[in-house]
């Protein structure tokens, strides 16, 4: 764990049957979608992402529709400070909803200069498991104060510099510097502080591909985040993610292949974008 994050703490909507006898309904839900669907990296000088953008992704378990993921961006202040508000949301629909409930939030308070983050909100409800944490970045002295409003606890942590949370992880990865000249097979990895520790999170670059979604065809960049593999997930590499391979690097499609089946998201609704979309064909 200390050298992956553990990524199965925070991805999935369960369904029912046998989903629910693979994963922990107390720990595996959609929270991987709401940091999942910001990642991306930039290969120009042009800002990938600024304030107004908007991504909303169907979460699909086979045929069934298990919910969606949202994730928006907010010019805001803090501390006197100008920052991105970044708030991701996921919450299950239909059946999923009736057999497992799931509202989760997610928010990051991001400096627009450094891109390294001041706070992080997590409030999370998943069929009656429940959080309700927030941390406080001190960038000079590399300390965390994190409150656990439900456990009534405040505990301080040390980070390393230019350590993200789980959401300010990927803003920063958008504007990560000469991505451009990243090979197949190369990876990038960055700490990340989650669940009161600094782990390491590693992505491998796979290499590009051109997808059909509902948009048009889309020239993506592929790449493979490293998960532990066991109990939710097939192996290690169980995980693949198409990136738009354009100024703003938004994720177009994520698939996990499980223990019994597989899931995957697809981009449905977006607006806002920093760059134009670009399309190689309707």
């Amino acid at each position: 764990k200390n050298s992956v994050i553990n990524l199965t703490e925070f991805f999935c909507f369960n369904t029912f049957g046998t989903v629910f006898a693979i994963i922990d309904p107390m720990k595996k839900i959609v929270i991987f979608l709401l940091v999942i669907i910001t990642l991306g990296f930039d290969t120009q000088k042009e800002e990938a992402f600024s304030g107004g953008e908007y991504l909303k992704f169907r979460v699909h378990y086979g045929i069934i529709n298990a919910g969606y993921a949202t994730i928006e961006v907010k010019d805001a202040t803090y501390n006197n400070q100008s920052v991105y508000r970044v708030i991701g949301k996921g919450f299950s629909t239909g059946m999923t909803k009736f057999f497992f409930n799931v509202e989760d939030v997610y928010e990051s308070y991001i400096d627009t200069d450094t891109r390294n983050p001041y706070k992080f909100v997590r409030k999370i409800n998943e069929g009656g498991y429940t959080k309700n944490q927030e941390g406080f970045f001190n960038q000079k002295t590399n300390k965390i104060l994190v409150k656990d409003y439900k456990h009534k606890t405040e505990k301080t942590f040390d980070f390393p510099k230019n350590t993200q949370d789980i959401l300010s992880s990927f803003y920063y990865l958008r504007n990560y510097p000469n991505i451009n000249k990243i090979k197949a097979g190369e990876s990038v990895m960055i700490d990340m502080f989650f669940d009161n520790e600094t782990t390491k999170f590693k992505l491998k670059f796979i290499g590009r591909e051109d997808i059909k979604t509902k948009f048009g065809v889309v020239s993506a960049m592929i790449f493979k985040p490293l998960v532990q593999s066991g109990r939710v997930f097939k192996e290690q590499e169980s995980l693949t993610i198409w990136i738009s391979d354009d100024y703003n690097k938004i994720p177009i499609r994520i698939k996990a292949t499980l223990l019994v089946g597989s899931i995957k998201a697809d981009l449905e609704e977006y607006k806002g974008l920093n760059n134009p979309f670009k399309l190689k064909a309707k």
